[in-house]
C-alpha cells in the first residue's frame, strides 16, 4: 500500500502537523506501507531537510494562501501511483489543489484538519472567519464533503468541528494521533540541554515548549508565573519559535512584572537539546486556548513528565482520567491554579503522576495505535471505493 501525503509546507516551525507526519511515515514504513510527501515548498527549500520519505516540492507558493500554479498538474500526473492521498491541514491551496486534481481520477483521498475547524478561531478572529466564509462553499466545504473520510485526532475535535460552519458535511472518522517516543539517553539529553543553557544548572524548571503564539496562552503563563513567583523557586523555560513581534512583547511584560530573571527564552529547540529540555524539567505546562491534540503534550507524557494543561487541549479527558497531570481553564485564574497545584503536590504524588503519564502515553498516544487506526480507516475506505466503482 502506498500513500501520498499532501501538506502546505514542511517547515518544522509549523509545529505539530509536520512532526506528526514524520511519525506517521516512519510507522507506516514499519508496517510495509510506502509513503511520499507533496508540499507547496519550492524544491530548493527542501534540499537540506532530513525526512524519512521523498518530498516533492510543488512550489514556490504565492501569498498567504499558498497558490502554486503547477500543483494540480503534478497531482493529476502522479496521484495514480498511489493507493490513496492524505491531505494535512486546511485553509490553504494544497487541499483545493488535491480536490481539483482527483475529481477525474479513481484515487480516494482523506483529510486531516489538524484542529483547523475548531470554533475557537471563529470566536477569536471573527473578521478572519468572515473572510473564510467567502471561499468556504466553493473550496474547503467541497474538499471535506468529497473526502472518503475526514480524520480527527480525538472525539472532542470531531464534535467541535461541527460548530464552525453551518454548511458542513463530512464522513468523520477518529484516527487518533501519536508519536514514537525518543530512544536517546536521558542523562546525555539532559546534559546537552544544560550545556546549551548553563545558567539553568541546579534550578527547578517548569517547561513550556511550543510556538510563542497568542493561541497558546503564553501571556497567561507569564502573568500567572509572576503572580505565584513569591510562592516557589521554580524557573520557567519558554521554548519555541516566535511569531512576529509578540515574543518581544512578552519579554517586556516579564520585565515589567519583575520576573525577567526567572524566565529563559530558548528559541526553537530540536534533537537532543529538545529532549533534554523535557528531562531537565519537573513538569510541562501548556495553558492553550485551542489545541486539537498537542504533539508536545504527548512527548512530555512519553518522557514521564506530568502535564499541566488547559481544558482546551482536546485530549485533556484522557489525561485527567489517567491522573497524568493537572487540568484547569484557559484563563489567568486557571493557569495560576495549575502552577499552585503543582507546587502543592508532594514528591511522592509527583513520582506517581510521572508513572501515570507514561502509562497514559502508552495506552492512548503511541504512534503504533494511531497508525494502526489510520491503516484500518484507509483500507475500509478503499474497499468502499472499490465496491462503488463495481456497482457503477
Amino acid at each position: 500500500m502506498n500513500l501520498l501525503h499532501v501538506i502546505r509546507s514542511m517547515d518544522a516551525r509549523g509545529g505539530g502537523p509536520q512532526e506528526g507526519l514524520k511519525q506517521i511515515v516512519l510507522e507506516m514504513d514499519r508496517a510495509g506501507w510506502g509513503s511520499e510527501v507533496a508540499s507547496l515548498d519550492a524544491p530548493d527549500e527542501l534540499s537540506t531537510l532530513s525526512f524519512p520519505a521523498r518530498i516533492n516540492g510543488l512550489g514556490p507558493a504565492r501569498g498567504g494562501y499558498g497558490y502554486a500554479p503547477g500543483a494540480v498538474r503534478w497531482l493529476r500526473a502522479n496521484a495514480p501511483r498511489f493507493d490513496a492521498v492524505v491531505v494535512h491541514g486546511l485553509w490553504q491551496y494544497h487541499g483545493l489543489a488535491t480536490w481539483r486534481a482527483l475529481q477525474a481520477l479513481n484515487v480516494p483521498y482523506f483529510v486531516f484538519p489538524h484542529g483547523m475547524l475548531d470554533p475557537w478561531f471563529r470566536r477569536t478572529y471573527p473578521m478572519k472567519h468572515a473572510k473564510k466564509w467567502l471561499y468556504w462553499p466553493w473550496a474547503e466545504y467541497r474538499v471535506l464533503r468529497d473526502a472518503t473520510n475526514v480524520l480527527f485526532t480525538c472525539e472532542q475535535e470531531s464534535l467541535l468541528a461541527r460548530e464552525s460552519f453551518w454548511l458542513y458535511r463530512a464522513n468523520e472518522a477518529v484516527a487518533g494521533f501519536g508519536i514514537e517516543p525518543p530512544t536517546t539517553d536521558e542523562d546525555c539529553d539532559r546534559q546537552a540541554f544544560l550545556d546549551a543553557f548553563p545558567s539553568l544548572n541546579g534550578r527547578r524548571l517548569l517547561l513550556y515548549l511550543s510556538r510563542i503564539h497568542p493561541k497558546k496562552g503564553c501571556d497567561l503563563l507569564v502573568r500567572a508565573f509572576a503572580s505565584t513567583a513569591a510562592e516557589h523557586d521554580l524557573h520557567l523555560v519558554m521554548a519555541g519559535p516566535e511569531d512576529g513581534a509578540w515574543g518581544g512583547e512578552l519579554r517586556q511584560l516579564a520585565t515589567t512584572l519583575g520576573i525577567a530573571d526567572r524566565i529563559t527564552w530558548t528559541g526553537m529547540l530540536s534533537g537532543q537539546v529538545k529532549w533534554g529540555a523535557y528531562h531537565a524539567s519537573e513538569a510541562f505546562i501548556l495553558p492553550s486556548h485551542q489545541e486539537n491534540f498537542g504533539i508536545v503534550v504527548a512527548e512530555a507524557l512519553a518522557l514521564k513528565r506530568p502535564v499541566l494543561i488547559s481544558d482546551q487541549v482536546n485530549i485533556y479527558q484522557e489525561i485527567k482520567a489517567a491522573s497524568a497531570g493537572l487540568i484547569a481553564r484557559d484563563t489567568l485564574e486557571g493557569t495560576i491554579q495549575l502552577i499552585r497545584g503543582w507546587v502543592a503536590t508532594d514528591e511522592k504524588a509527583r513520582a506517581a503522576m510521572a508513572d501515570q503519564a507514561l502509562d497514559c502515553f502508552v495506552r492512548h498516544f503511541h504512534i503504533r495505535a494511531s497508525a494502526s487506526r489510520l491503516r484500518t480507516i484507509v483500507e475500509a475506505g478503499l474497499a468502499r471505493a472499490g465496491s462503488a466503482t463495481l456497482a457503477a
